[in-house]
């Protein structure tokens, strides 16, 4: 089932489908990148924007407690197009210095974000390559499932540029400065198995299996109270880069609206009558 608005199509040869495909399964979002053809590479302005609505669809959706981002084909994303950069257009550089940074505020920076202020759940299934803006972004989220031959790059480096997109933040907070530093200064690539030991992957499963991982984690998250889910998801990102009184503070005011749900009240009624709850997201 699909959601939100229809995807934007861009005109040029190779790109009518849309950028971004969208489904629903119950309370999960599953935004699929859909150019398989260019690994999934972030492009054009229009890939962007629809890659943006489609998250902020899903995160209007109360419906909606959980949200996977996977890749079409053998690859997450392959991050920017080294051919837009080539030819200075797209997303990447401009004619001048004033516009490339112009040109990075409006566009690619608007993806993290978006994806940061999200209160769903966020889930990367890797399928494949994350590379550059495709690795970054699977960071963004918050938790991460890999092929077992996915491979992982902030590799920026190589093309003679620094992160544009965000990702000198999240890669530390992700698996710490000393190793985000290694990432981002040697540019290299890693393994899924590698990445699963510096804390950047959650889990590695077999290249088939990872939508079905992906899902199964989603349900495990879905499952319980939507209001709470959207609660706990903004005090971990709050917490990030706030002082342990004020996320007190936060967690008192979330605490005294959870408690005044219907779904909470059901949770305790269900614990006392030992019996499976049934949460309505009320």
């Amino acid at each position: 089932m699909a959601f939100g608005r229809a995807a934007r199509r861009n005109g040029e040869p190779g790109m009518s489908e849309p950028f971004v495909l969208t489904e629903r399964e119950g309370r999960v979002a599953i935004v699929t990148f859909n150019r398989p053809a260019t690994r999934n590479a972030i492009g054009e302005h229009t890939d962007c924007e629809e890659l943006i609505a489609a998250l902020r669809s899903a995160d209007a959706d109360p419906g909606v407690s959980v949200l996977i981002l996977t890749g079409a084909g053998s690859a997450f994303s392959a991050g920017g197009n080294i051919q837009g950069m080539r030819d200075r257009n797209g997303i990447g550089p401009l004619a001048t210095p004033a516009d490339t940074r112009a040109n990075y505020r409006r566009g690619v920076q608007q993806i993290p974000r978006v994806l940061a202020e999200l209160e769903i759940a966020t889930i990367a299934a890797v399928n494949g390559h994350a590379i550059g803006l495709g690795c970054d972004l699977a960071a963004l989220c918050d938790l991460r499932v890999a092929a077992e031959n996915a491979k992982f790059a902030a590799s920026f480096i190589k093309m003679g540029i620094t992160p544009g997109d965000g990702g000198a933040w999240v890669l530390q907070r992700v698996v710490g400065y000393s190793r985000a530093a290694e990432l981002v200064l040697t540019g290299d690539t890693i393994t899924a198995v590698e990445a699963a030991a510096i804390g950047l992957v959650n889990k590695v499963v077999p290249a088939e299996n990872v939508m079905r991982e992906a899902r199964a984690l989603a349900a495990r998250i879905a499952v319980n109270p939507p209001r709470s889910v959207r609660l706990a998801k903004r005090l971990l990102r709050e917490a990030q880069h706030a002082r342990l009184t004020d996320i007190l503070e936060l967690s008192a005011a979330f605490q005294a609206l959870a408690h005044e749900t219907a779904d909470h009240k059901e949770a305790v009624e269900a614990f006392v009558e030992k019996r499976a709850p049934v949460f309505t997201g009320a």
